[in-house]
């Protein structure tokens, strides 16, 4: 087991880490730039080492400084969470190549499955079914012409490097077509550096259901069931939960080994998420996050395993601690995304806190580390903490989401707090009849 763990990332999910570290007796180390100097994670940490100023090129995904870090403590492994440099293949290499262990997968698959091409490609060799779209990059009009009328339109067209919904256009006819694709080409070179788009069917009203899976490089993987995350906005998520109210024991049960006998088949190491576009009862293939989820709290909430833990334990080398025939699926979870927004309008609200307080009790967990005080800076992503509520079913879960939504108390700053207390009472929301277009449609619909 590891000695001394760096923690190369910050808000909530490195304070989530420094707690598994602590649990398992592993020294920490927090990073950390000038703006968050008094994070939460930073005062728990058992060393902290400042690794520059706020923008997060300067600290955060600054590899010379946090190999700086890494040297000044000792540390033997790097943590990089979600975000930042987490899903970086040269970062997964470089440590290698200075004798730190990387707490995640392989660089050749963070690799495969950073280029969403090769992806797709990869998921369809290890038997894992795909949406409808071409082999490979589109280079030319003639050619997106020819794929979309193969498939049929609606198409999408998406960039290969691309996530958070940037790259990403929908073309519905072919006079549609050229403007899409050359918009597409743009946004993906500015935001990516890569100008390669590809083209997919496009589903008219999927759900977007993710299967979380664990393995440990030799050849053994296990699945911890799906999470539904489905509600969210400019492709961003916002509301998830395990397991999905769509499914049903047996698509549940199918999905789920065939994610698992992918991950074993490609000799995949540690946490891992693959991601579903599903409607009229098939799955298709979007994506595999070579990372853990913000989401991932709903699963431990379902199966009582700590993913964290998990992840340390594949890294040093010591395997899953479980088999798949051990995993147990108990009740119903849902997260919450709290963000320091405007609930409706999803403008970015910095500042400082002045008044926070929790809510608590049975089946009720917030991720957050931020206190009465604290100071959103405007230099990185808005969460101020996740809300994950479980219960024996779906109905208990959403009674007690509510209840603790009503203690939960965020001053001095916009938070989208008043959103969930409304989609909580919401009846499309309560029946779980809902998809990846329902969120910003009722938005538009009800402002």
């Amino acid at each position: 087991m590891f000695q001394k763990i760096l923690i190369a990332n910050r808000g909530e999910i490195a304070l989530r880490i420094l707690r598994a570290c602590k649990e398992l007796g592993i020294s920490t180390v927090a990073v950390h730039s000038t703006a968050d100097a008094d994070a939460m994670h930073v005062r728990l940490a058992d060393e902290s080492v400042c690794i520059g100023p706020p923008p997060s090129r300067d600290s955060y995904l600054n590899i010379h400084q946090i190999l700086a870090a890494c040297e000044i403590t000792g540390a033997d492994a790097v943590h990089p969470g979600y975000g930042f440099l987490s899903e970086n293949a040269k970062f997964a290499e470089i440590l290698a190549a200075h004798n730190l262990t990387f707490i995640g997968p392989s660089a050749e698959h963070i690799r495969i499955m950073g280029d969403k091409i090769e992806a797709k490609r990869t998921a369809k060799r290890l038997g894992i079914p795909v949406v409808p779209g071409s082999e490979g990059a589109v280079q030319e009009e003639h050619e997106a012409k020819r794929v979309a009328a193969e498939i049929g339109y609606p198409v999408l067209i998406k960039a290969s490097a691309g996530g958070g919904g940037r790259g990403m256009k929908v073309a519905r006819s072919e006079a549609d077509l050229a403007a899409a694709l050359s918009t597409a080409r743009s946004e993906a070179g500015a935001a990516f550096g890569d100008d390669a788009v590809y083209i997919e069917k496009y589903l008219e009203k999927p759900r977007h259901i993710e299967v979380q899976v664990m393995g440990d490089g030799a050849g053994n993987a296990i699945h911890l069931g799906e999470r539904d995350c489905s509600l969210q906005r400019r492709h961003q998520k916002v509301w998830e939960e395990a397991n999905s109210p769509a499914l049903n024991p047996e698509q549940r049960l199918r999905i789920g080994k065939i994610v698992a006998k992918a991950a074993a088949g490609l000799g995949y190491s540690g946490a891992g998420t693959v991601e579903f576009l599903y409607e009229n009862g098939e799955f298709y293939f979007i994506e595999m996050n070579t990372r853990l989820q913000v989401e991932h709290p709903v699963t431990e909430a379902i199966t009582g395993i700590d993913l964290v833990h998990e992840q340390i334990r594949v890294a040093s080398g010591s395997g899953l601690s479980l088999t798949q025939e051990e995993v147990r699926f108990q009740g119903h979870a849902i997260e919450c995304r709290i963000n320091a927004e405007d609930p409706y309008t999803f403008v970015p609200s910095p500042g400082t806190i002045t008044h926070f307080h929790t809510p608590g009790g049975l089946g009720v967990r917030v991720d957050s580390g931020v206190y009465s005080g604290y100071r959103i800076p405007p230099y990185y992503d808005s969460l101020i903490g996740k809300l994950i509520v479980h219960g024996r079913n779906r109905v208990e879960c959403m009674m007690r989401l509510r209840r603790a939504l009503d203690e939960f108390v965020v001053d001095g700053i916009n938070s989208t707090l008043p959103l969930f207390r409304e989609l909580v009472g919401n009846i499309d929301v309560a029946n779980g009849d809902y998809d990846i277009h329902w969120l910003e449609n009722y938005l538009a619909e009800s402002r």
